[in-house]
């Protein structure tokens, strides 16, 4: 079931590109010919999306081939490079776009509200589409570019609304006001996305798993003496490692230790860790017993 969702996933954002990188070339000359800074500013936006997209078909497909001798985790944080670059290119995006609405709002230019209006719904129609269809992603790669295209549909909307605003009353700044309101709520999203995809690629233990949780389950069992060295990561925001140092009491034979483990594997098991490793050790006391019985 995971590996079909995976398939069709790609084949969705496969989808989403190609609907995207076509629209976006249509609408950069259209904003060019209706003279919308709102259009040519959603170009430059989904231009930033179609590489995302075009970025993440690749990396998605990359992240699914398995561990070898240079990536032993396997290539899955290749979808969290996807993230992390996407991010960036659009808080850019962003930036250069609010400059240029900016510019707009000081010095403002008619635009063509009739051809907004067609292109915004044509614009609400094919990112309503592609949004749709990359909507049950998993991965933080895929929430990214599933929040980039919600955002476009609403962005089309808000140009819809305004194209026809603009038809019965010409205000000028309201096209570049509109732009700069859009991005800014693009930018401030990203960002927030941005935050998430560091705190993941610098090891951050994951908000749905607690460490200190787990510690106190495992001092729950009588034969756990202490915890040392536990260590909570995540691979790509989905997919979790668990590695734990424990220092075992009350032991007195090697099938005792291997009972220990597979109580602590017990515990682990609701938290459907990618990988875990239990590594153990007996306290002083019961290493001196042990030797000990050996010895006589």
């Amino acid at each position: 079931m995971t590996h079909d969702h995976h398939h069709n996933q790609e084949g969705n954002i496969k989808i989403a590109f190609f609907l995207n990188i076509g629209f976006t070339v249509l609408e950069f000359f259209g904003g060019l010919y209706v003279n919308s800074v709102a259009i040519i500013s959603d170009a430059l936006h989904d231009l930033g999306d179609s590489i995302s997209l075009g970025l993440s078909w690749y990396l998605d497909h990359k992240s699914k081939q398995g561990a070898n001798r240079s990536f032993t985790f396997g290539y899955t944080r290749f979808s969290l490079l996807g993230a992390l670059i996407n991010s960036l290119v659009l808080i850019a995006g962003s930036i250069f776009v609010i400059n240029e609405a900016v510019a707009r709002i000081i010095t403002p230019e008619h635009t063509d509200a009739q051809g907004m209006l067609i292109f915004a719904i044509i614009g609400v129609s094919v990112n309503g589409y592609a949004a749709w269809k990359v909507s049950d992603g998993k991965t933080l790669n895929e929430k990214v570019i599933s929040w980039h295209l919600l955002e476009d549909v609403l962005g089309w909307a808000a140009v819809l609304i305004v194209s026809i605003v603009l038809i019965f009353q010409d205000i000028h700044y309201l096209d570049p006001a509109l732009s700069i309101l859009i991005t800014a709520y693009v930018l401030w999203n990203v960002i927030k996305r941005l935050k998430e995809t560091l705190y993941v690629f610098l090891q951050g233990s994951p908000d749905d798993v607690s460490v200190e949780e787990l510690e106190s389950k495992f001092l729950e069992k009588d034969f756990v003496d202490e915890t040392k060295h536990l260590h909570l990561w995540s691979l790509d925001g989905e997919r979790h490692v668990f590695t734990a140092h424990l220092i075992l009491q009350g032991v007195s034979d090697y099938s005792e230790i291997i009972e220990a483990k597979k109580e602590i594997r017990k515990i682990l098991k609701p938290y459907n860790f990618s990988h875990s490793t239990i590594e153990v050790e007996l306290d002083s006391e019961t290493s001196s017993l042990i030797e000990d019985n050996h010895t006589t």
